[in-house]
């Protein structure tokens, strides 16, 4: 182990050391891309009063928590991560929620033993320990250089003067509006008077800007400690729910070492556990690498890519969770001799159905995260995926705080065997303890060559892995960032055992090869994810950004 850890610390060093050669061009301009404009603005403001990627990676966050909270938010969580140019390092800031100290495995089953989803995903019982703040203060302290309140300007404004409503949060609205009732500090935010907000109409959250405002004069204590705190625990336990304050001020983010491949000449930086992304992502690539993809039939490259999914799927229900709590076999699963075995199982004409391969005996869209990309003129860099969980978290705002609470306790596994809000299968790995980080799939990345860096990622549920991994094969192939983005999506997560295809992402003869080589299709009638990537050319030192044109509210400037 020691001497694998010492192979990849050199392959970093090697990749990090040729982006600083005399050769390369540094950034002529900042690129950022996110999924709300206003946020994009915040962190082009942060950069222009002097900070740094990470400062600007504090004011896309926070404005994202305010105005796209159908996806984030700072009753969320999420991993940020980050490659810093003066040294070359890489690391994940790793701000996922944890489970309350007297949460247990058992919490969400009824009599029967069945899974109460309505518990598990509506209500401040189905809210872990908020990271977002605590990530925010780690980013200001060690890696930006404006002070947090700098940053969280923007935010504050934000949520003080109001914003737009727009289709995507009037949807998600409309989605969760049975929920949002049973809460008055819900149905004041979202519910005005008892009605959906019509487009372009201002939603305004004055709680919420007091909140930011107690953040930036106190950092992380004026959200896990003191009168927002205090607030936050009795609404929880007022209507159900089990934290404390201890809970909050137990809270701490973790620094982790991202997990490290390489592909075709590049090396990809992407998401360590408590994220499946990463070492699923790993795992395909390497099973994908004994075959030239990029001159191979569309039906084969379709039927061999959609086959290593499966694979990587079917281990991520069986070995991955917080690694703080569960020994996962990261050596083992990221490493190309194990790819190989699993390659070796793959038939080139014939899909081998999930029930043949050992393990665990309709998935929602996935508007329910956000993701952001930065490069500054220094060459640092920020991949963030963030999250509530589902579109709207549990529906549940804390009186007096104008924090929306997360739904990521669903992200355990409540039962074996029995899928989440995704159709994702887990196992004892990520059965719920106290504090606990829940898996998830969410993989921010960075791909370094010679040449090129890349910054991609993408919200999407369970599909968040399969998006990421087909801009990265589009990447491979020598495509540009807009390409990367726009990619017709398919999808398989070993169980159930369908191959999911976004709508038109392939012509009538493709899914009948497809099928004919026994693939199950589920064609859906909407599309995924959104998408949110920046390039650098080391060359030219030109950055180049790109949003998923799949919403209207996508936001890539370079400047």
């Amino acid at each position: 182990m020691r001497v694998l850890q010492t192979l990849l610390a050199c392959c970093l060093l090697i990749g990090s050391s040729a982006i600083h050669s005399s050769e390369v061009q540094l950034p002529k301009q900042a690129g950022i891309a996110s999924a709300h404009p206003m946020a994009t603005a915040a962190g082009h403001k942060i950069l222009a009063q002097g900070g740094n990627a990470f400062d600007a990676a504090i004011a896309v966050s926070a404005t994202l928590a305010v105005v796209e909270q159908q996806s984030s938010g700072i009753g969320g969580g999420g991993f940020w991560l980050l490659h810093r140019a003066q040294d070359g390092k890489n690391v994940m800031i790793d701000g996922r929620e944890v489970a309350p100290a007297a949460a247990h495995a058992d919490m969400y089953l009824d009599e029967n033993g069945e899974v109460n989803r309505d518990l598990a995903l509506n209500g401040p019982l189905a809210a872990a320990i908020p990271g977002e703040i605590a990530g925010f203060e780690h980013l200001a302290k060690h890696y930006g250089r404006l002070p947090l309140a700098v940053s969280l300007q923007p935010a504050i404004e934000a949520a003080a003067k109001g914003f737009p409503a727009y289709p995507r949060i009037i949807r998600t609205i409309e989605r969760k509006a049975k929920v949002l009732k049973r809460y008055p500090a819900s149905m004041a935010v979202y519910l005005p008077n008892g009605q959906v907000p019509k487009e372009g109409e201002l939603i305004i959250q004055s709680d919420l800007a007091n909140t930011l405002k107690a953040v930036a004069k106190h950092g992380k204590a004026g959200f896990y400690a003191g009168e927002v705190a205090e607030k936050m625990v009795q609404a929880v336990r007022e209507n159900g729910g089990i934290w404390t304050l201890e809970d909050l001020q137990n809270y701490t983010i973790k620094e982790r070492d991202p997990i490290t491949t390489n592909y075709r000449g590049h090396q990809l930086v992407t998401a360590a556990p408590p994220s499946s992304g990463g070492i699923a992502i790993a795992t395909i690539l390497n099973i994908l690498s004994a075959w030239d993809l990029t001159d191979m039939d569309r039906v084969k490259r379709i039927h061999l890519v959609t086959e290593a999914m499966r694979r990587a799927y079917r281990d991520r229900s069986i070995y991955l969770g917080d690694t703080d709590f569960v020994e996962v076999p990261i050596q083992l699963l990221t490493h190309p001799y194990y790819a190989a075995g699993l390659r070796a199982s793959i038939s080139p004409v014939k899909a081998m159905p999930s029930d043949y391969l050992p393990g665990i005996n309709d998935n929602p869209k996935g508007e329910d995260t956000t993701h952001f990309s930065i490069i500054d003129t220094e060459g640092n860099m920020v991949s963030a995926t963030l999250t509530v969980n589902t579109g709207l978290a549990s529906g549940f705002i804390a009186t007096g705080t104008g924090v929306l609470l997360n739904n990521e306790m669903d992200d355990f596994s409540a039962k074996p065997g029995e899928p989440n809000a995704f159709g994702l299968i887990g196992d004892d790995a990520n059965k719920i303890e106290p504090g606990k980080r829940p898996l998830s799939s969410m993989s921010p990345t960075f791909v370094f060559s010679d040449d090129q860096v890349a910054v991609l990622g993408t919200p999407g549920g369970s599909r968040i892995i399969t998006m990421v991994l087909l801009g990265l094969l589009d990447h491979f192939d020598g495509n540009n960032v807009h390409s990367w983005v726009s990619k017709p999506r398919y999808h398989h997560q070993y169980l159930p055992d369908k191959l999911y295809l976004e709508k038109d992402a392939l012509d009538p003869a493709t899914i009948e090869a497809l099928q004919a080589k026994g693939h199950v299709i589920h064609q859906h009638k909407g599309d995924w994810g959104n998408m949110h990537a920046v390039s650098w050319n080391k060359t030219t030192g030109a950055v180049d950004a790109a949003s998923d044109p799949r919403t209207t509210t996508g936001s890539a400037v370079v400047k």
